[in-house]
C-alpha cells in the first residue's frame, strides 16, 4: 500500500535524533503495519534472526532488533503496541523498552492501535537505551496524547548500587505455558539481582488472564479504524482502473492490502 509513498515530513522522534546529531542509517523491515510477532509477514520478505538464521527475530520491530543484534547499527527505534519492541529485543539478545505511554511523541508514527502504540529504543545496553530516551522523549504539542512534564535524565542512576531496589515478580507470569528455557534464564537473572542487593517481592496481578482478551478487543478495533485511511484517495496505492468511487476503494484495498510472497531477506 505504501511501497511508492515518500513521507513529506519526519516523525517527531526522528526530528529529535536529527537535531541531536544522530546518524540515521535508514529504515528496517517489520511485520506489515506492525501486525505480527515473528516478522514473517513483511511485504519485503521475512527477517531472520542473526544468531540463528533458521529462527525468527520476533516482531513486529524485528528488522530493528536484527540490525542491532548483527551490529549493523549501534541502536534502533521501534514501536510497541503489545510487545513489538520487548519481544524482538528478547529474541535477539538485546535490551528493549516500551516507555510509559505519552513520553515519546506519536506524531508521524504509522498507527496500529493508537491507544497502545508507543515508540521506544532497542540497544545492546541499558546505558545506550537511556541515552536514546534522553533524546526521543519530551512534550510535543502536535500529539494530543503527549505528556507535558519536566524533562528527565534517564542516565542519572546508571552505575548506582541496587541495594534497596524492590523488584516485583507477578506470580501469574510463571504459570502454565512458560517455556522451561525462558524460565531458567529469568530465574538466573533474578538470582543475579539478589546478589546485587535488590529485594525480590512476590506480587499478584489477578486480572492478567484478561489482558489478551482485552487487547484483542481494543487492538483490532483501532487497527481497522486506522487502516481505513488507506483507500486510494489521499496517499498510497490507487487501482489503475475503476468504475466509481466505491469501486476504487475496493480495488485499491484488494490489490494493496493482501499477503504477498517474496524473497527471504
Amino acid at each position: 500500500m505504501l511501497e511508492s509513498f515518500i513521507a513529506p515530513y519526519d516523525a517527531a522522534v526522528i526530528e529529535r535524533f536529527n537535531a541531536a546529531g544522530a546518524v540515521n542509517l535508514g529504515k528496517t523491515n517489520m511485520d506489515e503495519f506492525a501486525m505480527g510477532s515473528s516478522n514473517e509477514t513483511s511485504y519485503y520478505g521475512k527477517v531472520q534472526n542473526p544468531w540463528d538464521r533458521s529462527r525468527v527475530p520476533g516482531g513486529s520491530s524485528g528488522g530493528s532488533a536484527a540490525a542491532v543484534a548483527a551490529r549493523l547499527c549501534a541502536a534502533a527505534t521501534g514501536t510497541d503496541t503489545g510487545g513489538s519492541i520487548r519481544q524482538p529485543a528478547s529474541l535477539c539478545g538485546l535490551s528493549g523498552l516500551k516507555p510509559t505511554y505519552g513520553l515519546a511523541s506519536r506524531y508521524g508514527m504509522i498507527a496500529f492501535a493508537s491507544s497502545l502504540d508507543q515508540a521506544g529504543p532497542m540497544a545492546h545496553s541499558c546505558e545506550d537505551m537511556a541515552l536514546m530516551m534522553n533524546v526521543m522523549t519530551g512534550f510535543d504539542e502536535r500529539d494530543s496524547t503527549s505528556l507535558n512534564r519536566d524533562k528527565e535524565d534517564y542516565t542519572r542512576q546508571l552505575g548506582q548500587p541496587l541495594a534497596g531496589l524492590r523488584i516485583g515478580l507477578p506470580k501469574e507470569y510463571f504459570a502454565e505455558g512458560l517455556d522451561a528455557g525462558v524460565a531458567k534464564v529469568v530465574e538466573a537473572a533474578v538470582d543475579e539481582y539478589r546478589k546485587l542487593g535488590a529485594e525480590i517481592v512476590d506480587i499478584s496481578l489477578p486480572n492478567t488472564m484478561l489482558s489478551i482478551p482485552v487487547y484483542y478487543v481494543l487492538a483490532p478495533a483501532e487497527a481497522s479504524s486506522n487502516l481505513s485511511r488507506y483507500d486510494g484517495v489521499r496517499f498510497g496505492h490507487r487501482a489503475a482502473e475503476y468504475d466509481d468511487l466505491m469501486d476504487m476503494y475496493c480495488k485499491s484495498r484488494a490489490e494493496a492490502l493482501v499477503p504477498r510472497s517474496s524473497a527471504v531477506f
